[in-house]
């Protein structure tokens, strides 16, 4: 199983007037780490829009364990949790510049064709993503 990691530094913009980061950022350090994920696994993301494909958010979750605040830096962890060939469940942790969770979470994702919004088979159109997804994706006894 492949984990991304990726490090942010918390910027002042992202805290709210309690000093921590705001709830809705973590969502965007997600992206942030699919996206690592994707290019980790040899793809560009922003190719599959070029090509009239996108990936939406079917659901999200986030728990939050632990504040982080201006000045820290934060680490991504993203991983395929689950994979079937047509929906992606991502999972992640959001850590401390101690090792401790932040947050924990995940997020479903299918992708449709841009003009139509009909979903797509990543195993039938994108054979080489699919065999990547599943080379990478949690195994099911972990």
């Amino acid at each position: 199983m492949l984990i991304s990691e990726n490090s942010i530094e918390v910027r002042y913009a992202e805290t709210d007037q309690m000093g921590i980061v705001y709830h809705a950022n973590y969502l965007v350090w997600m992206e942030i780490g699919r996206t690592k994920l994707i290019k980790d696994m040899g793809f560009n993301y922003a190719e599959l829009e070029a090509e009239g494909i996108l990936s939406p958010v079917l659901d999200i979750q986030a728990s939050y364990k632990k504040p982080l605040k201006y000045g820290q830096t934060a680490t991504v962890l993203t991983w395929i949790e689950k994979y079937d060939g047509l929906r992606v469940t991502y999972g992640y942790k959001i850590l401390t510049d101690t090792g401790e969770l932040a947050v924990s979470g995940s997020s479903i994702h299918v992708c449709v064709k841009k003009d139509s919004f009909r979903p797509i088979s990543i195993k039938k159109l994108y054979p080489d993503w699919h065999q990547a997804y599943e080379k990478n994706k949690k195994e099911e006894a972990e």
